[in-house]
């Protein structure tokens, strides 16, 4: 079964996908005993999103290869299963574990409210006392209700330990609402935050809220909360995700005056929903973090068969003092480095001899190290055919780095699906690094150390596996350039 999943068109080799049927947003990302545990949003009925969605779940050890489990939470008398979070109550504070320390899930039931015709939006608890194998729904849920609030959902549950308190951050319609609790279970108001503030093109969901340190100094730190922004017709970029940096005292998130202006996550059209993982060990100490890889603008249409969706590759996020600005950085997680396969190294060397050994390459799953002389535009063709090539450009005159992907293959999904997207990037004394993970139906490009990425969806046919660079001058140096291939991991 694994063999002919893997070989299924447009299969990812190295991204997490589903077995079968319809995923969409990563819930209850949370590490315990050795173990990440991922679960997604999950329908069972279809290749669609649908009304009856539950808790698909994976359990890794390395954040790169995974093993699918069983369906973790299902549909009931209070509604199909939604978004959330999961945590170790590790002094079993909610009084569901035994006295040990547990995994505890929090999620939004959706159903419909009697009498009426409006969905309605709650939030329930499920545990676990077996490392995450089996869960068993709490008698009580559900635990919070709003009457003011239709959408209220995608519950995200945190320990916040100088006022030793658990806080929860959702999403409610325009804004998101900050709740307390000593136990998981009775929660009381905190405070709402959004108003006027950020972008708010499409309903707010999913939010993340979580310290970092600046430039890893543990005297200096930002709290950053992360909003996704669902997709409406008139703005053909889709479904985005936003990201403050500020203060929290437990109850209240207070943004920077940076905050004031919309800064985006990933200037790419795929990348929605993500959150980070909770309870990674503190002498870890990392921020780890996965989003959902699509766009509500044709996440039904992409042209996959019998399943549809992945995740982005999980990244590592920091806090970095850049020009003058705090600035959120990504960089994928170093464990990936555990599965290159080196297939070509040069460095000081020129475009002529760095494109005469490209030609020899046929690659579909790979990654692309390299940093340019940004003397003038150039990039990278990838997955080509005589047919089919999607653009990772950059043009230093206007510092723009892009991505093109208007013969990437099948394009003709969506209207906005085929699309030529970029963001502002400044060169570092004269000089790009790009960091390109390339798979049978993804990019993901990382520039300037993760300072900006941009993720996108392609589809090639399989056959697509050209590589090439460009530039219009060919005597533009290139001080490295590392290709590896990334094995097809039996997704």
């Amino acid at each position: 079964m694994t063999s002919i999943i893997s070989q299924q068109k447009y299969r990812p080799a190295y991204h997490f996908s589903t077995e079968d049927k319809w995923m969409n947003d990563p819930n209850g990302m949370v590490f315990f005993e050795g173990e990440y545990h991922l679960f997604y949003q999950y329908d069972s009925l279809g290749t669609t999103m649908g009304g009856n969605m539950h808790w698909g779940h994976a359990i890794s050890t390395d954040l790169v290869t995974w093993e699918r489990y069983p369906i973790a939470l299902n549909p009931d008398e209070h509604g199909v299963i939604f978004s959330g979070s999961a945590v170790v109550d590790w002094q079993d504070t909610s009084g569901l574990c035994g006295g040990k320390p547990g995994l505890v899930a929090i999620f939004t039931h959706h159903d419909q409210a009697p009498g009426t015709n409006h969905a309605r939006q709650r939030q329930s608890l499920a545990y676990s006392t077996d490392r995450g194998r089996s869960w068993m729904k709490y008698e009580g849920n559900p635990v919070l209700e709003s009457e003011r609030f239709i959408d209220f959902r995608d519950p995200k549950v945190f320990w916040h330990q100088p006022t030793e308190k658990w806080v929860m951050i959702l999403a409610s319609g325009q804004t998101v609402s900050i709740y307390n609790s000593p136990n998981l279970i009775d929660w009381t108001f905190a405070s709402e935050f959004g108003q006027g503030i950020g972008s708010h093109v499409g309903v707010w969901e999913c939010p993340d809220l979580f310290p970092l340190q600046i430039d890893g100094d543990h005297s200096k730190v930002k709290w950053v909360m992360f909003v996704s922004i669902g997709s409406e017709p008139e703005f053909p970029e889709g479904s985005r995700t936003q990201y403050f940096t500020g203060e929290f005292d437990g109850e209240t998130f207070v943004n920077d005056e940076a905050s004031k202006t919309v800064r985006w996550l990933d200037y790419g059209r795929d990348n929605y929903a993500g959150v980070s993982w909770s309870d990674i060990p503190e002498e870890d100490g990392r921020r780890l973090y996965i989003g959902w890889m699509s766009n509500w603008k044709y996440a039904n249409l992409t042209p996959t068969q019998g399943w549809r969706g992945a995740m982005t590759i999980a990244r590592e996020l920091s806090l970095e003092s850049r020009d003058g600005e705090i600035t959120l950085i990504q960089r994928p997680v170093r464990e990936l480095e555990k599965f290159r396969i080196p297939v070509l190294s040069l460095k000081e060397t020129t475009m002529k001899e760095a494109q005469s050994r490209l030609t020899e390459l046929q690659l579909d799953s790979y990654e692309v190290v390299a940093e340019f002389e940004a003397t003038t535009a150039f990039g990278f063709k990838l997955r080509t055919s005589t047919e089919q090539e999607t653009i990772v450009g950059y043009i230093p005159e206007s510092y723009e780095l892009y991505v093109d992907r208007t013969r990437s293959g099948v394009v003709d999904i969506h209207k906005y699906f085929s699309s030529r997207h970029a963001v502002k990037v400044e060169t570092t004394e004269g000089r790009l690094e790009l960091r390109v993970y390339v798979d049978r139906s993804s990019i993901e490009v990382f520039a300037s150390e993760g300072k900006a990425v941009m993720t996108d969806l392609i589809f090639p046919d399989p056959e697509a596996k050209g590589l090439e660079l460009f530039a219009t001058d060919v005597s533009l140096k290139l001080h490295s350039l590392e290709i590896y291939a990334l094995p097809s991991l039996g997704r």
